[in-house]
């Protein structure tokens, strides 16, 4: 039996489950939308075994799936663990076999040379395919129905790179997908590997490039005609690694860097411009306009992470973990290798969210995001002191008009990533907005739904679960034509 008894985080709330779910049909709250046909995914991590190392990164947990099915306004809930060879290789032994965060170095020789993918972090609907995605690995094809592992997916042979990225674009005129790996080149290397993919899984285009530095690059963003590539601050090295370290520490003395790359060029063709550090992480949109790529993204004024320490040893920064919704202009005829940057929301936010995916590559208006409101309440007797540790709001913001419209979650409850549901034939911005709230007053899980156009009327609709759900990175909406359901 796996003795969590030692691991420091694992209290309360958030300790480990283990558990696989079945529920067939779910409590419910208010009115489901008779509209809702198809599944609302999640992933993330939770430790199937204790970390080896106490401080190593959650990032490195095994991927756990679960679906929400709503079918003739009813909902049924469903979870299971990612079946990795990783995960397959633990459950033989018994015990955790991987040391910290992509550093094969600090593996059991057991497992050595073994696929180190815990496909922990995005799921994805493509091609008729149901994919669980994380950095360092390749997709792991996920059946819709059933949420069992089919096993590992390199597009037939034809995606020539070691890694698939956690967050594909797919472009919402042409339906083709845009997806990327870094370290293509071998662990710690230079090399970003880039593949265009036609809407039924057909590899139709690849190049590749090398960077400024060796850093994080979790997601882009895309135009009709360019590709953009955000990264900063955090760094690796086989040095780092072979001192038997996490892979990411951060460096601030480093620059941010941004690569833009027209779409279908050669490698060689990509542009780089620098600027300030900030983590970048997560992207929300972007758009050509004339000789222009204008951008807004989440970016945090420093290391959001604490488990990636600063290389240069000093204290993690709380403050600097902030992030603001921002608008980055690049004037592509200009010689200037720097970008224009504004902040649009002077609200703190969640670096993760939505936007109506049906206008990605357009000049779109709205995004859906968390952030915490300090002027709402916070039941400390019901919920415990996680007052500051919270996110108690849905918002959505207006990047045209300035304006924020807001849901409160309630007096004991945090918010996962927000979700956006189009309404069929609806405007931008018309539908639903959803995602996943802990209760910790009830210790339990419950699926939040909202009108999108009506935040501040608060949820339409809660789904319940009897218990925590497992812990969420990114969450999708899939609708019932998009993937093969039963």
């Amino acid at each position: 039996m796996a003795d969590f008894s030692k691991m420091k985080a694992a209290q309360g709330f958030f300790s480990p489950q283990r558990y696989e779910a079945d529920i067939l049909d779910c409590e419910t709250t208010g009115s489901i939308p008779a509209e809702l046909e198809g599944a609302f995914v999640r992933l993330g991590g939770e430790w199937f075994y204790p970390p080896k190392y106490q401080d190593d990164a959650i990032l490195n947990s095994d991927g756990h799936v679960s679906s929400f099915r709503f079918k003739n306004g009813r909902v049924s809930y469903k979870s299971r663990f990612v079946r990795t060879p990783r995960f397959e290789a633990n459950l033989k032994a018994g015990s955790q076999q991987f040391g910290y965060y992509r550093n094969p170095f600090t593996d059991e020789p057991s497992v050595k040379n073994l696929d180190r993918t815990v496909a922990n972090t995005t799921p994805f609907a493509f091609a008729g395919r149901l994919m669980a995605l994380k950095e360092d690995g390749l997709p792991h094809l996920i059946d819709p129905n059933s949420l069992e592992t089919v096993g590992r997916w390199n597009f037939d042979g034809k995606y020539k790179g070691p890694h698939f990225t956690a967050h594909p674009k797919v472009d919402s005129e042409t339906g083709e997908m845009i997806a990327y790996g870094n370290e293509a080149n071998g662990l710690a290397g230079d090399a970003v590997y880039v593949a265009t993919i036609d809407k039924t899984g057909r590899v139709t285009h690849d190049t590749s490039f090398t960077v400024p530095y060796v850093s994080i690059m979790h997601d882009i963003a895309l135009t009709e005609k360019h590709i953009i590539f955000p990264f900063g601050g955090y760094v690796t090295s086989m040095e780092r690694l072979k001192e038997g370290k996490i892979h990411w520490g951060w460096d601030n003395s480093k620059e941010s860097y941004i690569g833009i790359l027209p779409r279908g060029a050669d490698g060689k063709d990509i542009r780089w411009f620098k600027g300030p550090l900030r983590c970048m992480m997560h992207t929300f949109h972007a758009r050509t306009v004339g000789n222009k790529v204008i951008m807004e993204a989440p970016f945090y004024d420093g290391n959001f992470f604490p488990f990636f320490h600063n290389v240069d040893n000093s204290p993690w920064a709380r403050d600097k973990a902030k992030g603001y919704l921002r608008r980055l202009t690049f004037d592509l005829n200009s010689k200037h290798d720097g970008w224009k940057e504004e902040i649009v929301f002077q609200t703190p936010i969640v670096d993760i969210g939505a936007i109506d995916r049906r206008f990605l590559t357009r000049d779109l208006r709205y995004v859906f995001t968390g952030f915490t409101d300090p002027s709402k309440p916070f039941n400390v007797a019901a919920g415990g002191n996680l007052q500051g540790r919270i996110t108690n709001c849905y918002g959505r913001f207006d990047v045209k008009s300035g304006k924020m419209e807001a849901m409160f979650a309630g007096d004991t409850h945090s918010l996962a990533e927000a979700c956006f549901v189009p309404r069929k034939g609806g405007d931008e911005g018309v539908g639903w907005l959803m995602g996943v709230a802990s209760n910790f007053a009830e210790m339990r899980s419950e699926l939040v739904i909202a009108d999108a156009q009506r935040l501040a009327d608060g949820p339409i609709a809660r789904v319940i679960l009897p218990f925590r759900a497992a812990p969420q990175v990114h969450g999708t909406w899939v609708g019932a034509q998009e993937l093969p359901f039963v």
